[in-house]
């Protein structure tokens, strides 16, 4: 099969002018050509900064809207951490205009669905309903973004902040493994790099803050400047722009926003920890620091993660599960816009050791070495990859939500064009490089996560003890 014939990638055509909307500027218009695998979109730009990206798809009667700032938990700082996610809990709140909770019923009514999400780099509000709802959907975002503060109240605020930990205790801290990422975190990274901590934060930050900090993060990072609203689905470029500026162009510029730049991690040897949880199946994760997203080696590491595991056939599944040493063994690549992670994650039975898991992991890695990578590997690879990215792109959800991601993190919310040829372009030489490069006798942190009482079942004594972030003196 040819990957790159099979999406057959002509360059789509691209043009930059000036719109005739007075307070909007058409930055481009790209047109899907034949079958080629592009979304057709109009990208623009009010004087305030925000950038708008409209994919009219007229297939049903609905219409996408989703709003993206370019802020997450990396834009935090040490001692505040869990801003972001907070935010996120605050802006379903109620705004100047809108009563409080209110978002949900006005769109449920409307006939549609809403929802948020925070990670490390970004936060998204977003709508679905009929397309005759789409004023409603810019009112209520504009209306987060633009007059949000003065309905913060120290009320809301307290209600917020006991829901956020009660969330952290439901799904970190008495969730069975839900300690294993922030502990793989603090013992990766720097104390002042925002990656060392989760996004939803530290209890002891939360409990720290006052709403003043909140109402100072928001100023810093939403403004119109720092996000991109994305509609796709049954409108026409003409009425979101007016519906745009009517909503959305009163609101001042934010504070300008610079990109962040952290140093690579470096380990000088494989760092073991370990922590007590309330479970059966002992664990073990090595995770290796590899490069950001959209670095030229994130997709010959995927490859190589879905051939270590990624089917009944891999050298993971025969070696563990099929010979029923353990439960689960999983390979995966989880790269950010700032760092990435090669992880290793190996969950056995109550009778079995992590210490002889730890060397059925560097023998498993040993025999991938010896087996090579195959044209079978790659040809099954990519033609899941285009599985993949076709179905995402079967709704306008789905488009609308990739038009907002490569925006936000590329400036191009046509990516998807280069995001196939580099996958497409992927070569057994590659994906041995890589392997060589960060994974092969390379160090890692391996955590050790321990029934109650039995410490004994570890892979090794820890050699790191992770700093102390919580100084009372500084903080």
């Amino acid at each position: 099969m040819n990957f790159k014939n099979i999406f057959a990638l002509p360059i789509a055509i691209v043009t930059i002018c000036s719109s005739v909307f007075s307070q909007t500027t058409l930055i481009e218009k790209v047109n899907r050509n034949g079958s080629e695998l592009v979304i057709s979109y109009e990208k623009h730009k009010l004087s305030n900064g925000l950038t708008i990206v409209i994919h009219e798809d007229h297939s049903d009667p609905i219409v996408y809207v989703d709003l993206t700032y370019h802020v997450g938990s990396a834009r935090e700082q040490e001692g505040r951490s869990g801003f972001a996610h907070f935010f996120e809990h605050m802006m379903f709140q109620g705004s100047e205009h809108v009563g409080d909770e209110q978002h949900f019923k006005i769109v449920s009514e409307a006939g549609g669905t809403l929802n948020g999400s925070t990670n490390t780099d970004r936060t998204n509000y977003f709508e679905l309903l009929p397309s005759n709802q789409l004023e409603t959907a810019l009112w209520l975002e504009s209306d987060r973004m633009g007059f949000l503060l003065d309905s913060v109240t120290q009320q809301k605020f307290e209600v917020q902040r006991a829901t956020v930990k009660n969330e952290r205790g439901q799904n970190y801290d008495n969730k069975p493994y839900g300690l294993a990422r922030e502990k793989i975190g603090a013992a990766l990274y720097p104390m002042e790099h925002p990656y060392s901590w989760l996004t939803i934060g530290y209890i002891e930050d939360l409990n720290r803050v006052d709403v003043t900090d909140l109402k100072n993060f928001f100023k810093r990072w939403y403004g119109p400047n720092n996000a991109t609203l994305t509609v796709s689905g049954d409108v026409s470029v003409s009425d979101v722009i007016r519906l745009a500026e009517k909503y959305f162009g009163p609101i001042p510029r934010g504070i300008e926003v610079k990109s962040q730049n952290f140093a690579p991690v470096v380990l000088n040897e494989d760092r073991y920890i370990s922590y007590e949880d309330n479970i059966r199946a002992p664990q073990i994760t090595f995770t290796y620091p590899v490069i950001a997203e959209r670095n030229e080696d994130e997709a010959p590491l995927d490859v190589l993660s879905d051939i270590l595991a990624g089917s009944k056939s891999s050298v993971f599944y025969q070696n563990f599960v099929k010979s029923q040493l353990a439960q689960s063994a999983n390979v995966g690549l989880n790269t950010k816009e700032l760092s990435g992670e090669f992880i290793i994650t190996v969950r056995t039975f109550p009778d079995k050791s992590l210490k002889q898991m730890d060397s059925l992991v560097r023998e498993s890695l040993k025999e991938f070495e010896k087996r090579g990578v195959t044209d079978d590997d790659l040809k099954k690879f990519k033609a899941g990859f285009e599985t993949q990215v076709v179905n995402s792109l079967s709704s306008v959800q789905g488009k609308g939500g990739m038009l907002a991601a490569y925006q936000t993190f590329t400036d191009n919310p046509n990516f998807i064009t280069k995001e196939i040829e580099r996958y497409n372009n992927v070569t057994k030489e590659d994906v041995i490089r890589v392997y060589n490069t960060y994974i092969k006798n390379k160090h890692a942190v391996v955590l050790s996560v321990y029934p109650k009482g039995k410490p004994e079942v570890i892979a090794k004594p820890d050699n790191f003890k992770q700093p102390i972030r919580y100084d009372p003196i500084k903080y």
